[in-house]
This record gives structure tokens, sequence and C-alpha cells, in this order.
């Protein structure tokens, strides 16, 4: 199993990978190869995708603004889960933006994916708790120390 970053050659077999996932929210703009492109050029070193023989076996769609991470998308194929890909994904992602200066990333969850949000609570992040019908959960972690000051 090789991890390593993501490149628009990877796009059909990561689209694949998402669109076989249950729990994605994908749509036509942003998840297009057009859209993943501009996404990776911008975030050239916080995409990655684990490979088993040239086979997409895992990806996790990560960037930031300059201020904060954001994880969007992270998908295992059914036949490679539990056997550490998804955190190792996540832990290439996390350490990739911590390099480049990002000090607390999010993400979002569908609410009913629990799965998911045991995965994320596991690495560490901390989830706030949603509201009655929200059906997502936001999650968030801090890479470094962080003081906080409410006004």
């Amino acid at each position: 199993m090789e991890i390593r970053p993501m490149t628009i050659t990877d796009y059909p077999g990561v689209y694949e990978l998402w669109t076989s996932s249950a729990g994605m929210g994908l749509n036509n703009l942003d998840d297009s190869e057009e859209g993943i492109g501009r996404f990776l050029d911008r975030n050239p070193t916080t995409c990655f995708v684990a490979t088993e023989e040239r086979e997409i076996a895992g990806a996790i769609i990560a960037g930031h603004d300059g201020r904060r991470g954001y994880i969007y998308h992270t998908a295992v194929a059914e036949q490679y889960k539990r056997q550490g890909i998804g955190r190792k994904l996540a832990e290439s992602a996390l350490k990739a933006l911590s390099e480049e200066g990002i000090n607390k990333v999010a993400l979002l969850v569908f609410n009913s994916n629990d799965g998911a949000k045991k995965f994320w609570e596991k690495l560490g992040f901390t989830a706030r708790t949603p509201e009655e019908g929200d059906d997502v959960v936001y999650y968030n972690k801090a890479l470094a120390n962080i003081t906080r000051i409410d006004t």
C-alpha cells in the first residue's frame, strides 16, 4: 500500500471511489474533474491517495485558506477498510497542513454517518453538538496549542 499526493490523473479512480462510498456529499460542480483540478492547483501538497497495485484504495481531499485547514472528502474502498488506510490518509493530510503553518482543521460529517463520526473522534477531533434537525456535525482539531480569546 502506498500513500502519495493526489494528482488530477487520479481523478477517475477517486471519483469512482466517492460514488461507491456511502455517506459522501458530492455535487456536479465542485467535485467535477475541473473543480477538483482547481482545488489541487491551490492545494498540491495536502490531498492524498492510497494505492494498491495502481488501484485507488482510498483518498482524502484537504486544503486551507491560509488560516484554517479543511477536510472535504475522505473515503476508503470497502475491501480495504479496517486496515488503517483512513488513519494514514488523515495523518498525511494533517501533517501536510501543519507543515504549511495551519494550526486548526475543520470538517463536516453527515449526522447519520456514525462510522465517520467515530473515525474522526478517534483521531482527536471534537464535535460541536448538532442542534435538533441538523443533518451535519461540525468537527475541529487543533494542530498546535491555541489559546482562545472570546470578547
